[in-house]
């Protein structure tokens, strides 16, 4: 079986769960940590994922555990209307991801949860993205922009 299918399946099981119970939040916030720090052991399993890693186990399925939290995550925010944004930049900016997060709410119109993370190949600039939309506003993709361009004008004297 496919393993989208396979995560798809469960993830939908788990945010149903998630949503009788009532823990969404809290399982939704421990997931992120999880998938976040993986070496990081926590304290103690919020009810609700411990029976549902205890599934996991039983079905043989724990291998799949990071393809379906990051499914679950995915479908939890969409169902609490909830857009993520991801942002690469080269060094910590927190004035520009607060000033993407007020912009992008006022586009879309919903809450804007921004992912940030630090890539110093990037060498300046940023990347942002949004489902299926890519920014991308680095000083590294401009470069190779510029080199693509001396390639093509080179090729064509020759």
């Amino acid at each position: 079986m496919n393993t989208g299918i396979i995560s798809s399946r469960y993830a939908t099981a788990l945010l149903r769960y998630t949503q009788e119970t009532g823990g969404g939040e809290r399982v939704c916030a421990q997931v992120q940590r999880l998938l976040e720090h993986p070496e990081e052991k926590p304290a103690r399993l919020e009810p609700e994922l411990e029976r549902f890693v205890r599934l996991l186990v039983k079905n043989g399925r724990l291998e799949d555990v990071r393809f379906i939290f990051r499914s679950f995550l995915t479908m939890y925010y969409r169902s609490r209307g909830i857009l993520v944004a991801r942002l690469t930049t080269v060094v910590p900016a927190r004035e520009l991801e607060d000033k993407l997060r007020t912009m992008l709410e006022k586009k879309f119109g919903s809450k804007v949860l921004v992912e940030s993370r630090v890539d110093p190949d990037l060498v300046g600039g940023f990347t942002l993205e949004v489902g299926d939309y890519l920014l991308d506003a680095s000083v590294r993709r401009q470069i190779e922009t510029i080199r693509r361009q001396f390639v093509i004008q080179n090729n064509r004297i020759v």
